[in-house]
C-alpha cells in the first residue's frame, strides 16, 4: 500500500476505486483490484 499526501487523483484511477475513512486515516480501497490500495498521511 503506497502513502499519499492527496487521493483525490488517485480515486480517479478506476472506476471501482472508494475513499473511506478508518480510525482517522483516509484510504482508497479497490475489491476488484487491490493493486490500486492507497493511504493518506
Amino acid at each position: 500500500m503506497k502513502c499519499f499526501s492527496s487521493l483525490k487523483s488517485k480515486k480517479e484511477r478506476d472506476k471501482d476505486c472508494k475513499v473511506v475513512r478508518r480510525k482517522g486515516r483516509v484510504y482508497v480501497i479497490n475489491k476488484k483490484n487491490p493493486k490500486l490500495k492507497a493511504r493518506q498521511g
